[in-house]
């Protein structure tokens, strides 16, 4: 036990206050859907690791292939020797990659129409599906939007020669006057103009320094320019130091760091000057300006120059991305300790997260096309798609969606589906989630009938028993500190019972999402279920939570509206006893809340469950079994004392959001979609009615969704304001006392 407890621990390989910073980070980025971050890239951002940027148009446009992809695996390798990440960012058919797959960095390198992507290209070439390589420019803009403070290219853009009559200005240069990102350079490249280009830079505000012994700007190819930087840093330390400074100071610039080619591979000045000037003429005469200028140049350097350039540029990339690396690493401990030290106030300043403990699904959804399905091993027409849900994925999407960024409790195996998963959920917070080898994540397939409803469920779910009580009371900080705990009925029941002695000596709101009939009883098999704030059965879950604590039940449940209320008010009775709200979701009859009313409607505050109550008695509930066969709450149940009144027992039934039978998609996720809309109104302290119709507005959208989630839920499209604008019709309330 004590092996497999180190090896989840070595396997979330990190400290949970540090994470939420980086996690925040990375859902920022990706919730408009256009990037994508390799799980490598993902992982170390979010457990702060060192990351080091890296660009393409070094790829794309810089050198030929192959020795363009292997001089991008040799730099990938040499930021990793040096203890970084490596991110190389990349576009590939309108989508921008933060760290590229070995068969995506050869797709890149080996492509014939690739374009060079700055920050006035990303809207075209995302629009269009194009793929490109960044330039610097371009690459820090997707850096510091993913929380990379460190980029390391070859050299930056400048002003080209006689940019005074032609005003060609590289856009590197504005970009480093407005983005807080560290650049480290051999310079600018030696085509340029050197002069003028550190003078923009002055007038941009960018902090430049040399890095080593001496002052003198580089240029690219060559270790002197004739040019002195601004300032000089001796060191990684010195480097990071000031990169430190200027994030720290907010100042939205970024920091150059301009580190001189090795001595041995540098080109020598006075030849490289004259292949230069024989390159610009050369252009000038074929007519060649703007962008492409750059690459014509670089390529008839390397010829003029017998590939003694292109020598010079392999050493000099190389050597940046060890500086480049070991500075990352220097600035990620300097922002560790600080963090380190700033704890107790950070921790007064963020509000604590919710906690959702479940399953992650890959779901595979089967709808048929012909209203019957015909069984006899027959093929049925249909349509077969990939989602991905999970009762506690599926709860975290939506609190996600809806503001609430929970921190998710699961398991995935590190398997084929590891890396749509993570992509899949990037705008959550996937951090504690543990990725086991020699596990497969879990998978469900779904057979739907052409109305949208479940006929049939395949599951192969065994890695759930690895969300163990040993890795959940890791996060045990987290969990006393949540404003709510969701947890659902794949958890092992070991887990589900720590998770209520918590809620039980830490006073917790936590709710209790049964996930189906045969998961529903697992809190209620000992006294654990009487911790429970929330729980949100059907029906037929709810009979089964009856069952098991001996209750009487229905053999039959009923399908018509009036008897399906009648029902589950007398099936929700006698757990109102601990329980502050048991929240019955009845399908396209809409829902229904069981529980204490205060000033006038049911109230589903945690605070109010603190609150002395009189519940219904057992002799009392036996009594009514027997004098209701019917299934009716009798009407002349004993009186309880006076001092109750304040507090009664009351049943309000919320119809839903009328949909046609055509306009359904998918069922799958409209009940989580419903209680997490409901949680999401209870975290931002919203009335009963608001919170409850917050909830039928996102079952609503998912209803219409082939995702168990929609992506359409949204804190615009699930709000008091969308609940406000809309007409309802009255909630009808029952009195159960």
């Amino acid at each position: 036990m004590h092996k497999m407890i180190r090896k989840i621990t070595l396997s979330l390989g990190r400290q949970v206050s540090s994470m939420a910073h980086g996690a925040t980070q990375v859902r920022r980025l990706l919730h408009g859907g256009y990037v994508r971050i390799l799980p490598s890239v993902q992982e170390a951002l979010v457990e702060g690791r060192a990351v080091v940027a890296l660009e393409s148009t070094i790829i794309t446009h810089g050198m030929a292939y192959p020795l363009n992809l292997s001089m991008a695996r040799e730099v990938e390798e040499i930021v990793r020797a040096n203890g970084a990440v490596p991110a190389t960012v990349g576009i590939l058919r309108g989508q921008i990659h933060v760290g590229l797959t070995d068969e995506e960095l050869e797709f890149l390198a080996s492509s014939k129409n690739a374009v060079k992507v700055s920050r006035r290209d990303f809207p075209f070439v995302l629009s269009q599906g194009l793929s490109g390589g960044t330039t610097v420019s371009g690459t820090m803009i997707v850096a510091h939007k993913a929380g990379i403070p460190v980029f390391v290219t070859g050299g930056i853009g400048g002003v080209h020669r006689h940019g005074e009559n032609t005003l060609d200005v590289s856009a590197d240069l504005t970009e480093l006057g407005r983005t807080p990102v560290a650049v480290v350079s051999a310079g600018a490249k030696s085509i340029l103009d050197i002069g003028r280009t550190l003078e923009y830079l002055e007038t941009q505000g960018v902090c430049v320094a040399a890095f080593g012994e001496s002052r003198e700007f580089p240029a690219f190819f060559s270790r002197q320019s004739g040019f002195q930087a601004p300032y000089h840093v001796q060191d990684e330390e010195e480097a990071a130091k000031l990169i430190d400074s200027a994030l720290g100071l907010g100042l939205s610039s970024g920091v150059l760091i301009a580190v001189p080619c090795p001595q041995e591979r540098a080109a020598q000045g006075q030849a490289i000057e004259e292949a230069i000037q024989q390159a610009l003429s050369q252009a000038r005469s074929k007519g060649i300006t703007g962008k492409d200028v750059t690459p014509f140049l670089l390529q008839k350097l390397t010829e003029l120059t017998d590939g003694k350039s292109l020598d010079s540029n392999l050493a000099l990339i190389q050597n940046n991305a060890r500086v480049g690396s070991c500075i990352a690493v220097a600035l990620n401990k300097l922002q560790k300790a600080r963090r380190k030290r700033s704890q107790p106030g950070q921790k007064d300043m963020t509000a604590p997260q919710p906690v959702v403990i479940g399953g992650i699904n890959v779901d595979f959804i089967a709808k048929a096309q012909n209203p019957e399905i015909l069984g006899g091993g027959q093929t049925n027409a249909g349509r077969v798609r990939r989602t991905f849900g999970g009762v506690g994925r599926n709860l975290a999407d939506c609190l996600s969606r809806l503001g609430q960024a929970p921190l998710l409790l699961s398991a995935v195996g590190k398997d084929e589906h590891l890396e749509s998963v993570l992509h899949y959920c990037h705008h959550m917070d996937m951090s504690g989630v543990l990725q086991l080898e020699g596990e497969s994540t879990a998978t469900y397939c779904a057979v739907i009938s052409s109305a949208g409803e479940l006929s049939l469920g395949l599951g192969d779910m065994d890695i759930h028993q690895q969300i163990t009580e040993q890795y959940v009371s890791q996060f045990k900080e987290n969990l006393c500190q949540a404003p709510l705990v969701c947890i659902d009925g794949n958890v092992p029941l070991s887990t589900i019972q720590y998770v209520c002695q918590l809620a039980r000596e830490h006073q917790l709101a936590v709710c209790y999402e049964p996930t189906d009939e045969n998961k529903a009883s697992k809190p209620f098999l000992s006294d654990s279920w009487k911790a429970l704030t929330y729980i949100s059965p059907n029906l037929q879950e709810l009979r089964a939570i009856n069952r098991t604590l001996g209750n009487p039940v229905p053999a039959e449940l009923p399908s018509r509206l009036e008897d399906a209320v009648q029902a589950a008010v007398a099936l929700a009775c006698p757990l109102l006893a601990h329980l502050q709200c048991v929240v019955v979701t009845l399908g396209a009859h809409g829902v229904l809340l069981c529980g204490r009313s205060l000033g006038g409607s049911i109230s589903l505050h945690p605070g109010a469950h603190k609150q002395p109550f009189f519940a219904i008695p057992a002799w009392i509930w036996h009594q009514a079994h027997q004098a209701s066969p019917a299934w009716a709450i009798p009407t002349d149940f004993p009186s309880l004392p006076p001092q109750a009144a304040a507090a009664r027992l009351c049943a309000a039934h919320y119809p839903a959001i009328p949909i046609s039978r055509e306009e359904i998609v998918n069922v799958s996720g409209a009940g989580d979609s419903l209680m997490a809309g409901i949680l999401a109104g209870v975290l931002a302290k919203h009335d009963t009615g608001t919170c409850v119709r917050m909830g039928l507005l996102a079952a609503s959208l998912s209803l219409r969704s082939y995702e168990p989630i929609s992506p359409e839920i949204s804190t615009s499209s699930v709000s008091l304001e969308q609940v406000k604008s809309r007409s309802w019709p009255e909630a009808k309330v029952w009195k159960m006392d």
